[in-house]
């Protein structure tokens, strides 16, 4: 068994419309009882995350804030690798009439068309701050901090090696990630850019597509796909694994 792990994104991946459908837990947790890991890498801050997948618990780890808030279920543990902006961003953006947003202990968040709103405030105050882009969504981050370097840190503590891990996700966000993993999925409704960058893209979207991954690693360990090295002669394949559309 070589791919002891799998990470997904959880909007427009794992979830549809906010929510994990039945058929996609079942299908996770049969895959975890394989022996294998699963984590959540998402832009969504934790409390809200709770709210919308009260089955968190199934998550050995959720990358959270987009990399910047890592949460271990099982001990109910935070690990916060970063800092929020300051308090003069955040007057900023009051002054500038940014809303809607949201914080959480490091990501500042709001919604399209206020990223010039931001990206001229983060230069006027000379922050070593980013924006990244998920569909209509606006995240400030640390210049140093997104899906990568956030479960990089996961995968440091659970001993396992980006090689061994499958990476699966929708947006424009999930590129960073899913460039580390051993193999890099995309479902069928992610993004065109993303999808082109893949090793393999699923037949199905959303959850259903994540199904049809993890019964595929369940089937062969993605054995069929050959090493990553082959990644260009291999990218874009789609999954036909039977599996029907009912996420």
């Amino acid at each position: 068994m070589h791919y002891l792990a799998l990470a997904s994104d959880y909007d427009g991946t794992l979830a549809h419309d906010g929510h994990v459908k039945k058929r996609t837990l079942e299908v996770l947790r049969h895959f975890k009882e394989s022996g294998r890991k699963f984590m959540l890498v998402t832009g969504r801050e934790l409390p809200d995350l709770k709210k919308v997948f009260p089955e968190y618990v199934v998550c050995d780890v959720i990358v959270a804030e987009n990399g910047a808030l890592l949460y271990w279920p099982t001990d109910d543990r935070e690990v916060v690798l970063g800092e929020p902006p300051p308090e003069s961003f955040i007057l900023e953006m009051h002054r500038r009439a940014v809303q809607p947003y949201s914080q959480g202990r490091v990501i500042f968040a709001t919604w399209r068309p206020h990223e010039t709103a931001v990206l001229e405030t983060i230069q006027q105050l000379g922050l070593g701050y980013q924006i990244i882009f998920n569909k209509g969504a606006v995240m400030v981050l640390p210049s140093t901090i997104n899906k990568a370097t956030g479960l990089s840190a996961a995968l440091k503590e659970l001993e396992l090696a980006p090689t061994q891990v499958v990476g699966v996700g929708d947006a424009e966000n999930d590129h960073a990630f899913l460039e580390m993993c051993g193999v890099a999925a995309a479902v069928s409704n992610g993004l065109p850019a993303l999808k082109d960058r893949c090793d393999l893209v699923t037949s199905a979207d959303h959850g259903a597509g994540v199904v049809e991954l993890m019964e595929r690693i369940l089937g062969d360990d993605l054995q069929s796909l050959g090493p990553r090295t082959s990644r260009k002669a291999t990218s874009q394949r789609t999954i036909h694994s039977g599996a029907k559309n009912n996420e």
